[in-house]
């Protein structure tokens, strides 16, 4: 179980990484106890429609992702439901799937916020607390979405162990939520290091450059090659800094400063769009909004700004 007030790894600084649940693993395949947690009068959910978080408005400018059981039901039907775990007090913690065709409908009732999950995360709509949590009922929501059939025989798959496994009752196979590894890395020299952008990104945003890490690979190869792939740049040392769950879909973001061992950079240009060496002072510059040229770096919930700042401000190095 998390305690996020006591958590000083970087990791617990990236949005979706804390979380109060207790998972309960042991209790996911006591189908009697999960059911007795769902029918608790202080028993919540979190809704997904299709990507889509659901709000509970709770005030003028604040909001809530639990819904009682009569709030979620007046929502839409559930396609899937998934138990979270329990909260500080033991209360049960539930995630539901419904319908992304009903989103146009929920979007008119003036009691919900309807937006997708990065602006949650970026304009901080829920306490941190809860953060976490819809972050794992996205994800976990999302796998099973995309996972209705089995990938050994193509027959159909059901929900199991209470939302943490699809089982297929043609072949028997079992199939679980699937996490996928991105190396994501600050590759640096001397007192510079480099930033670069794609061309989906906000003008005047530069980031640390990130890959999928490949079967077969350490997370540290996979720094290697990616920085030589993107940007030409050979990489000595690797050093892990801090982690991050990305549901988007459904990543864990493995944050690196790499000692980049040439200068020359040439840069994959299907990838990054630019890309150059940015000074530590440049970068204390993106940190606190005040680049001359209006450059700046990815807000405080993505773990690149995390990176950054252990760098420029704290001073590690690989």
């Amino acid at each position: 179980m998390n305690d996020a007030s006591r958590r000083k790894e970087r990791s617990a600084q990236t949005g979706f990484a804390t979380s109060p649940l207790d998972r309960r693993a042991d209790l996911r395949d006591r189908p009697d106890e999960v059911a007795a947690l769902r029918e608790r009068s202080d028993t919540r959910f979190a809704v997904v429609a299709g990507e889509t978080p659901i709000l509970l408005r709770t005030g003028a400018e604040t909001q809530t992702v639990w819904f009682d059981e009569s709030g979620a039901d007046g929502l839409g039907p559930a396609q899937e439901e998934v138990f979270l775990g329990l909260d500080p007090d033991g209360a049960p913690r539930f995630g539901r799937l419904i319908d992304r065709e009903l989103l146009d409908g929920l979007r008119e009732q003036a009691v919900l916020v309807v937006t997708d999950l990065r602006s949650v995360a970026l304009k901080r709509l829920v306490p941190k607390d809860e953060l976490g949590p819809l972050g794992e009922a996205k994800a976990l929501l999302d796998w099973h979405a995309r996972h209705r059939c089995c990938a050994q025989c193509g027959a159909p798959t059901k929900l199991g162990s209470a939302g943490w496994k699809r089982q297929c009752e043609a072949c028997g196979a079992q199939h679980f939520p699937r996490t996928d590894p991105v190396v994501i890395m600050l590759a640096v020299r001397g007192d510079n290091c480099l930033l670069a952008r794609q061309s989906r990104f906000a003008p005047g945003m530069y980031s640390c450059i990130a890959g999928f890490v490949e079967p077969g690979e350490t997370f540290e190869d996979a720094v290697r090659r990616e920085t030589w792939e993107e940007a030409g740049l050979r990489t000595g040392t690797v050093r892990y800094i801090a982690s991050q769950p990305w549901p988007f879909p459904g990543s864990l973001m493995i944050g690196c400063i790499a000692e980049a061992l040439n200068d020359d950079i040439v840069l994959d240009g299907t990838e990054l769009e630019a890309g150059r060496w940015f000074s530590r002072a440049e970068a204390l510059q993106m940190l606190e909004g005040k680049h001359p040229d209006n450059l700046f770096c990815p807000p405080h919930m993505a773990i690149a700004n995390t990176i950054l700042k252990a760098w420029a401000v704290d001073g590690e190095e690989p």
